[in-house]
């Protein structure tokens, strides 16, 4: 059963109990990414590790995401700024213990490519806190395959 989260904004990215930061870089350049992030959103399930379906709604400004798992999440897009910055918040979720989430992904031009910042910015209860701080290590290893996979996907493009 869906529940709805704490409304959020942008400075939750700084401001929010947990922060798990990651960084790739990826060989296409910032718009090419942009535009597989905020354009593309169906396609988010080719290269997203653990992403089961997605699609954009609200004529882009809201997204529904279904995990592999079933989690389901509906979100408001908050940052859309062409070749530098998409962020979201997540509005209702089936996932236990989430009281509010943001992400953030940033892009900068690196070294011919883009260098991709994924902020997850997140409140819930001490334990539920303590279990995604423990479950860091293979958030990073699912987000880094997910930047190698979108890397391929945009080089094949």
């Amino acid at each position: 059963m869906a529940r709805r989260l704490r409304p959020v904004e942008l400075d939750f990215v700084e401001s929010a109990p947990l922060r798990l930061v990651f960084a790739a870089e990826v060989s296409a350049p910032p718009k090419v990414v942009y535009a597989a992030l905020a354009d593309d959103v169906a396609g988010w399930s080719r290269w997203f590790t653990g992403v089961a379906r997605s699609a954009a709604t609200q004529g882009g400004a809201g997204r529904e995401v279904r995990l592999t798992g079933g989690t389901r999440f509906t979100e408001t897009v908050l940052a859309a700024e062409p070749d530098a910055h998409y962020a979201y918040r997540v509005d209702t979720t089936n996932a236990p213990g989430l009281r509010a989430l943001l992400e953030d992904w940033r892009l900068t031009p690196a070294s011919g490519g883009t260098r991709l910042r994924w902020t997850f910015a997140a409140d819930g209860p001490a334990p539920f806190r303590a279990l995604l701080t423990l479950a860091r290590p293979g958030l990073g290893h699912a987000f880094r395959q997910s930047a190698r996979a979108l890397d391929r996907r945009l080089t094949r493009s």
